[in-house]
């Protein structure tokens, strides 16, 4: 497994976070993702034979918020 900490932009409260780890979690390959609301912080585990960090990028767009640059 691995996993990456991305800082995303636009969760506002608890629903957002839900939908977002919602989205995340049914996507293919990927096991786990853990929000920080406060600290607009998201931790995604993941199998890198089934999916790429790009991939989880734009499945985070997808649902309407926006990855901040490291």
């Amino acid at each position: 497994m691995t996993q990456i900490e991305l800082t995303v932009d636009g969760m506002k409260c608890g629903g957002c976070s839900s939908r977002l780890k919602r989205v995340l979690e049914e996507s293919s390959g990927i096991k786990k993702a853990d929000i920080v609301l406060e600290t607009k912080k998201v931790n995604v585990s993941y199998d890198a034979a089934n999916v790429n960090r790009a991939a989880i990028e734009d499945l985070i767009r997808g649902a309407g918020f926006t990855v901040l640059a490291a």
